[in-house]
Formats: structure tokens, sequence, C-alpha cells
């Protein structure tokens, strides 16, 4: 192949590429190149991020399956493999939503506590909670062979909603990553809807993807309704917290539909 015969990416697709490697810096520990120049148009590809987060779980259950290591261990590989993944974001932005939301008796000192780096009763509970209901929903997934695409689906499905509530609710506070990743145009919360229906339905099929987007709709909605009467609006952590019940809530569909 001569040089004039090389495939060029063209400038109308490197804004999709440049975006897809900002949710990946964004959303997990992936080591990716990026300028952030375009993080509020980039939440289109947050689903783009959640099929790498599913991916990766994935391949660590296949694996233990290879073993027979049991369900057990495979779901409590799978979870341990995501939260290297992710650096366990998500799960910090629940704890830190748990403390502040109920530790707090008014919205600044809510924001206080949730901001403080310590770690309190409602944050513990919280996450044990979280875990538990994920390693139940998973360990029911591996003995019935669907984990890994339900993985994928629950990850890809629960990223769609952050671009939503990041729209809708105003932010809580002057600072922080959700401040800096700037609130999304809608039609790229649009977009990550499709792209996360569309590879959902490719994974799980059209009706689970159906019942696992509705059930992350309404827990989206609550999630949102809860930060906006408690701190006024969205942060960083609200988005955590909100992708990891999203995510129970998919997880929970699919071990009820396996």
């Amino acid at each position: 192949m001569t040089k004039a015969d090389t495939p060029r990416f063209t400038p109308r697709f490197k804004p999709r590429a440049e975006d897809i490697a900002t949710s990946l810096a964004i959303l997990t520990r992936i080591p990716v190149k990026t300028g952030f120049s375009r993080t509020a148009q980039a939440a289109w590809a947050f689903p783009v991020a959640g099929l790498a987060v599913g991916l990766v779980p994935g391949a660590v259950a296949t694996i233990a399956g290879w073993f027979e290591l049991g369900a057990g261990l495979i779901a409590g590989f799978t979870m341990a493999a995501a939260v290297i993944v992710t650096g366990a974001m998500h799960e910090d932005g629940l704890a830190d939503c748990a403390d502040g939301f109920w530790g707090g008796w008014e919205r600044l000192k809510r924001l206080e506590i949730m901001h403080d780096s310590r770690i309190g009763t409602y944050g513990v509970l919280a996450l044990g909670l979280a875990l538990l209901l994920r390693f139940s929903a998973l360990s029911v997934l591996a003995h019935e062979d669907v984990i890994v695409t339900a993985l994928i689906a629950s990850a890809v499905l629960s990223r769609a909603s952050l671009p939503y509530v990041m729209l809708l609710l105003p932010h809580a506070r002057t600072d922080g990553l959700s401040v800096q990743t700037g609130r999304p145009p809608r039609d790229a919360a649009s977009l990550g809807a499709m792209v996360a229906l569309v590879l959902s339905g490719i994974v799980v099929g059209f009706v689970p993807t159906v019942i696992a987007a509705s059930a992350i709709v309404l827990t989206s909605f609550v999630a949102a309704k809860i930060a906006q009467s408690k701190i006024g609006g969205q942060t960083g952590d609200v988005l955590g917290a909100t992708q990891v019940l999203c995510e129970i809530a998919a997880l929970t569909v699919f071990t009820a539909l396996a």
C-alpha cells in the first residue's frame, strides 16, 4: 500500500474519537491521551466508556469460568476487576452522598461532609449494601452463565443516565469534576442513550434492554430528586452514586430474567 492509499482519519471523525478518549479519561483509570477540550460534548461517549468497563471484568469472568472457580469467586473477581478499571470513583461518590445527605442537616453542611475524605457510618452502610447486592446478582448471573453479557449491558446502560442528570440538575457547588466537565448538550445526552440501547440490545437482546433501561430511568429520576432536595443540584459524587444505583438496578433486572 502506497502512502496515497493509506486510509485517512478525516477531521469529521476526529471529534468523536476525542470524545471517546475523554470519556475514558473521566470515567476510568485507563491511560489515554486527550486534551479535555470537549468534556461536555463527550458525554455521549459515556456508554462507550461503560463498554470498556464491562469488557474487562467480563474477560476476568470468562477466564475464571474456564477454571471452574464457582459462582461466588467469579463474582468476586469480576467486582475486583471493575473497581480497578474505574478506580472506585463511583463507589466513592455513593459513600460521600450517603454520608452527606443523611449526616448533615442543611445544604452547606451536607456539601462540606461530602467533600470530606473520611467515611462515616452512612457511607460504610451504603457501600456494604451496594457491594452485597452486586455480589448477589453477579453470583446468580455467573451460575446461569450470563454474567459477561449482563456486566457489559449494565455498565453501558448505567452510564447513559449520567448525561441526563448533568443536563437536568444545576451544579450544587462551584468546583469539582462535574463543574469541570460542564453541562452536556441535549443532543449529546440523546446520542448517548441511543448508543447505550444499541450496545445493550446487541449483547442481551431487545426485551431485557428495554426493561433494564426502564428501571434505570426510574432509579436515576429518584436519585436526581433526592440530590435536588438535599443539596439543590448535582456534583461528581451524585453522578457516581447514580451510576452505582443504576447498575444495581440493571443487574437486578438481568438476574430476575436469567
